[in-house]
């Protein structure tokens, strides 16, 4: 067998620099360290480049060079990502969009914005909400995230129940491929003839090519906005009111569960005074509209709550209110980074009607394994956020935690669900797509991915199990028979 020649690293950043300049090229090892991990800080690997490119023209010459010297690349935006998607792969280069920073244009007329990559989230609506609009996709880390990373992750937020998630809300993209070619896909308008190429590069997490620019929809700011706080004495009866408010045809903005273990995290941190320490579970539903819907929706979601055993409910109807309301929940991930050395997030989905039975799962599997879970999540889609604590340094905690997340995934497979809502598969979740789809169902999704990238330079290793990486991990979940699974 013929031994494969390691990169001359010396020669190839030496060759960026003369393409991109000496100031778009990271190579000293006390800088890199910057970018051995993205926001899942439990797998990390040293990148040996790093490349920072300003324009489409400059990624595809990034694209390019790594041809040339034969190198995979892996793309990364703001590195907020929960699943390990932009964690570096060994010989391979890094290329960060994060000075793609440009809001290109802005189009109120036709409700369109033209981004770059590099672009945060919440600088979207920043930009336009003086014109009457938003842009509706609103992850936890919106004040930090980039939109480059939404796309390539699918993601969604508080606000997804009503509006969607991003693949709803991106009319085009300008896109890099992997043999370092430039299209075009999507257009100014939606339901354009042909594939839906959008559809399918959204959500892909980097293993199609990268997005150098992306034109978003902008939605108009609705008449009216209040945001209904009810608590429960148990998270199933919470869960209950979650399922009953759907069932009465009520479609809230947002809907958000927390427990008691989370409730009391973030009013130990923020101190909003919002949150009844006591209850086993609170419910945050948001309504917008106009203003007369959301005055009889308000109403209907408060009568739900109190049939479901709601203790006490609280409205807020002006802007500071609500967003004192909010505050607790967008903080509830750094609140438990408070008070636990470690945590680790999963992020699945299951129906609403499992909601209670899922949660009694989660709680026993935790004690199974000797940790504690705190559960904060999209309720009303049924996108799961559990949190699992415990501490890095402790001897084996690390694959323990790990094991633990892999069986509550499983678990939301079982009760008809999916292992990732928003975060994506990335390098965390790929030993469990198997528990998920069939070989048949991988083995097509690997035909797609070979249309755009035929030498898997793109993002190399993540999404896809591969025997390097993935053992057996199976277990029995066994579901009652009077748990309604859909």
């Amino acid at each position: 067998m013929t031994a494969v020649a390691a990169p001359n690293w010396t020669a190839i950043a030496q060759a960026f620099r003369e393409a991109l300049g000496r100031e778009q090229v990271v190579e000293r090892r006390e800088e890199l360290l910057v970018y051995e991990c993205d926001g899942l800080t439990n797998h990390r690997q040293l990148p040996p480049l790093v490349v920072l490119p300003r324009s489409t023209e400059e990624v595809a010459t990034a694209v390019r060079l790594c041809n040339q010297f034969n190198l995979s690349f892996v793309a990364r935006g703001a590195g907020t990502g929960l699943s390990g998607g932009a964690l570096p792969v060994e010989d391979s280069v890094l290329i960060v969009t994060a000075r793609m920073r440009q809001i290109l244009e802005i189009d109120y007329d036709n409700q369109r914005v033209r981004v770059q990559p590099g672009v945060i989230n919440s600088w979207v609506t920043q930009a336009t909400t003086g014109a009457g609009f938003f842009y509706a996709p609103d992850p936890s880390s919106q004040s930090v995230c980039s939109i480059g990373g939404n796309v390539a992750e699918n993601s969604g937020g508080v606000h997804c129940l009503k509006h969607g998630v991003t693949n709803n809300h991106v009319l085009a993209l300008t896109l890099v491929l992997p043999d370092a070619s430039v299209i075009q896909v999507g257009g100014a308008i939606a339901d354009l003839p042909g594939y839906d190429l959008c559809g399918i590069f959204v959500g892909s997490e980097g293993t199609l090519g990268i997005a150098t620019e992306v034109t978003l929809r902008l939605q108009p700011l609705p008449q009216s906005v209040q945001v209904l706080l009810a608590d429960f004495s148990s998270i199933e009866a919470a869960g209950a009111a979650v399922s009953g408010i759907i069932a009465a045809g009520i479609l809230p903005a947002g809907l958000e569960l927390m427990d008691n273990f989370s409730i009391n995290a973030v009013e130990d941190v923020v101190k909003s005074d919002c949150y009844p320490r006591d209850a086993a579970a609170i419910l945050l539903a948001e309504l917008d509209g106009r203003a007369s819907e959301v005055e009889q929706q308000i109403r209907d979601v408060e009568a739900v709550c109190r049939q479901h055993g709601a203790r006490s409910i609280a409205i807020a109807t002006d802007a500071e209110d609500r967003l004192r309301l909010w505050k607790g929940r967008k903080a509830a991930f750094a609140a438990v980074g408070r008070i636990s050395p470690s945590y680790y997030v999963q992020d699945g989905v299951i129906p609403r009607s499992t909601l209670p039975f899922v949660l009694h799962e989660i709680e026993q599997l935790g004690q199974q394994h000797g940790y504690r879970v705190a559960n904060v999540f999209h309720a009303g889609d049924g996108n799961l956020h559990p949190l699992i604590l415990y501490d890095r340094n402790d001897p084996g905690a690390l694959e323990r935690v790990e094991a633990l997340g892999g069986e509550i995934l499983k678990l939301c497979v079982k009760v008809g669900g999916s292992i990732s809502g928003e975060h994506g598969i990335g390098a965390d979740k790929r030993c469990y797509m198997p528990a998920m789809f069939s070989s048949e169902d991988l083995e097509t999704m690997q035909w797609l991915r070979h249309a755009f990238d035929p030498l898997e330079r793109a993002n190399p290793t993540k999404v896809f199990p591969t025997p390097r990486t993935c053992g057996e991990r199976g277990s029995v979940i066994n579901v009652p028979a009077d748990v309604e699974l859909y």
